[in-house]
């Protein structure tokens, strides 16, 4: 416990003379430093803070120091990110590397896989896209076509991924292909990896009901990877994309409390009536305790199942925080409307609508609303 509490002085003392206060304020979604070949950063102070925290391996805690982690316990890993907490610091990197593929390649990839792809999304210096929905595979994933022949020292992929969030701005992409089809349609699929510049790879961005364009179409037209840029065994896919899709679900999960410019409290104080600080409005005044009773309840069962998970090495919950998650998300957005009124519904320059337009799609991406609902029920309830 005493080493844990000098650890602590040490992670506090440094982040107050590093991390800059520009660092230090709520962020919206245009803020996000996402990396990359050719990054994009929104500040100088952005640029530092990432390059920082990857120096001292803290933009992925846990991960080995020889794949530019800071090899921390889970214990030092939750201190880290209290800390970051308390400051209101802003997460240095972001995206589907360190959150995504990062963990599924520590767990089933190849040494080589690790060393050539695992230090540079730790410093940021690669952006990842997720190759898995098709046209006619979303929610029936396993039903997958894009198909993958092996030429033995390397694979020639053929196919199209829908929903391809980023693809145009990706570096690399983890795809899911077929490369069996003599088997049942869960064993005969494979993880590859390959750069989004390799010849036969293109893409056509989706435009949104809200205006963005973050979805793209990707058209695969005989594509070559490397035999050596599979994840684990060949047709053995399955269990690495599962395993990365509690990933995904966790990190989708924690929309619902992911920090805004603005608290949804701090909105309603702003453009509804009050009196003694209080919301003269009753019901929205409801509405709104409702809301944040629900809020602080999915921040405190993040804790315990990070918690559990640290303790027991296992977890089983994605499902439930995925799908709670977003389902809070859309409702933080239905009371924003409902708080600024016919004010929303102005569409040009205005990130309210736009946003409540963008949260309907949390409970589609990641796996639907009602297939999370279904592992619970089995997987964690035991029930059918």
């Amino acid at each position: 416990m005493n080493n844990l509490n000098s650890f602590r002085k040490d992670i506090r003392s440094w982040l107050a003379e590093n991390c800059p206060h520009a660092m230090r304020t709520p962020m919206l979604e245009k803020d996000i430093c996402r990396g990359g070949r050719n990054p994009v950063f929104q500040s100088e102070e952005q640029q530092i803070w990432l390059k920082r925290m990857s120096e001292k391996g803290w933009t992925a805690p846990t991960w080995p120091v020889e794949y530019g982690g800071a090899g921390f316990s889970k214990d030092q890993a939750k201190i880290l990110r209290e800390e970051l907490s308390l400051i209101n610091a802003r997460p240095p990197i972001s995206g589907m590397g360190i959150s995504m593929i990062g963990p599924a390649i520590l767990e089933f990839g190849s040494e080589k896989l690790k060393q050539q792809h695992l230090p540079a999304m730790a410093k940021g210096e690669v952006r990842w896209c997720q190759g898995y929905s098709e046209p006619n595979s979303g929610s029936d994933l396993a039903g997958l076509q894009t198909k993958a022949e092996n030429f033995g020292d390397h694979l020639i992929v053929n196919g199209q991924k829908v929903w391809t969030s980023y693809g145009d701005d990706a570096d690399w992409m983890f795809c899911l292909v077929r490369t069996n089809s003599d088997v049942g349609k869960h064993s005969g699929i494979s993880l590859v990896l390959f750069d989004m510049e390799t010849p036969g790879v293109s893409t056509k961005p989706i435009k949104l009901i809200s205006g963005t364009s973050v979805f793209c179409e990707t058209y695969l037209d005989n594509v070559r990877v490397d035999i050596e840029q599979v994840v684990g065994d060949i047709d053995a896919g399955w269990t690495v994309a599962k395993y990365l899709l509690t990933h995904e679900r966790e990190m989708l999960g924690k929309l619902g409390t992911a920090p805004t410019e603005k608290s949804v409290k701090e909105h309603a104080l702003d453009c509804l009536g009050v009196c003694n600080d209080r919301l003269t409005d009753e019901v929205m005044r409801k509405e709104l305790i409702d809301w944040e009773i629900d809020y602080l309840c999915h921040q405190l069962t993040m804790e315990r199942v990070n918690a559990e998970i640290a303790s027991n090495g296992v977890g089983n919950t994605s499902a439930m925080l995925k799908y709670y998650g977003t389902e809070l998300n859309k409702r933080k957005h239905e009371l924003l409307v409902s708080i600024h009124g016919s004010d929303s519904m102005h569409w040009e320059n205005n990130p309210i609508s736009r946003q409540w337009l963008r949260s309907k799609g949390n409970s589609i991406e990641g796996g639907t609303s009602e297939i999370q609902l279904n592992i619970i029920s089995k997987r964690i309830l035991g029930l059918g």
